[in-house]
């Protein structure tokens, strides 16, 4: 059934499944319940695969499992129950690797100032024991796509402003939401049209990257502004002859142009300077 869908984890169960050699039927009918999971009817039986709010929804009871779920997010894993005709029938453990580096991004970030909160449709067991992980001390759990973007909202509403980073359908109202919406390169098509800024690898050190990046950029601006104040303020007066019956001086055109050009010069010089923004 997952094979209708666009979410990563998906795609993880679909490939697995093909490699051990499965054979897998085609959906007579597919829905994608935005942030808890999918359901429809494979094979003449009605199916659902998704968290306990799906569960809940379709009416099936999932507490005989409920306890070796919580055993198995304790370890940082997401879980998927998997309903046969709204009949709890088993459930999916599936472990999303933290990449390396973004422990290191986020430590960075937090050392910069900058508050970092983790707001996932996993279960609250399995996100915090990955936020532990990464040293993220806010955590959502279970929350749905309406959620993320009320979240993005009551922090603006308090003054913040608020950068969303995401990769799934389920992220695209709050990235869209968000002063800045950041999609992953590696994530759906609906993420990085609702987003401002996409990172073509998916990896979040992309994001102290883009950021060095504006932060330097704002400043070469304001570099370049002073020269330009400073290049006008000398030689306006100086062509406009207001210094002359003080000083005697005037500005030679030769001088005005060769200063003009000089002006531009060190603006563009200036700028190519970001060429060498790092991270580090």
């Amino acid at each position: 059934m997952d094979q209708g869908s666009e979410h990563p984890l998906a795609h993880a169960i679909v490939d697995h499944a093909r490699a051990q050699g499965l054979a897998l039927s085609t959906p007579e009918t597919f829905e994608s319940a935005s942030g808890i999971g999918v359901r429809g009817k494979v094979d003449g039986r009605d199916l659902q695969l998704g968290n306990t709010a799906l569960m809940n929804d379709a009416g099936v009871d999932a507490s005989p499992l409920k306890g070796h779920a919580e055993q198995l997010r304790g370890e940082g894993v997401s879980i998927m129950f998997l309903a046969v005709d709204n009949v709890l029938a088993g459930l999916l453990a599936v472990s999303d690797p933290i990449k390396p580096t973004s422990k290191l991004a986020i430590q960075r970030l937090q050392a910069d100032g900058i508050r970092v909160i983790m707001a996932t449709g996993d279960g609250l067991t399995t996100a915090r024991a990955v936020a532990r992980e990464l040293g993220i001390e806010e955590v959502h759990g279970e929350v749905k796509p309406q959620d993320k973007e009320r979240l993005t909202a009551s922090l603006q509403q308090q003054g913040h402003r608020v950068a969303m980073a995401g990769d799934g359908i389920n992220d695209a109202p709050a990235l869209a939401r968000a002063d800045i919406g950041i999609a992953m390169g590696t994530g759906t098509d609906v993420a990085m049209n609702s987003a401002q800024v996409t990172l073509v690898k998916g990896d979040l050190l992309g994001i102290l990257r883009a950021r060095s990046l504006s932060v330097a950029t704002v400043r070469n601006m304001h570099q370049n502004l002073t020269f330009a104040f400073l290049y006008n303020a000398l030689g306006i007066p100086l062509a406009a002859g207001l210094l002359y019956p003080l000083t005697g001086l005037l500005l030679s055109p030769i001088i005005a142009a060769l200063a003009m050009s000089m002006s531009s010069a060190s603006v563009v010089f200036n700028a190519l300077r970001l060429r060498k923004v790092s991270i580090d």
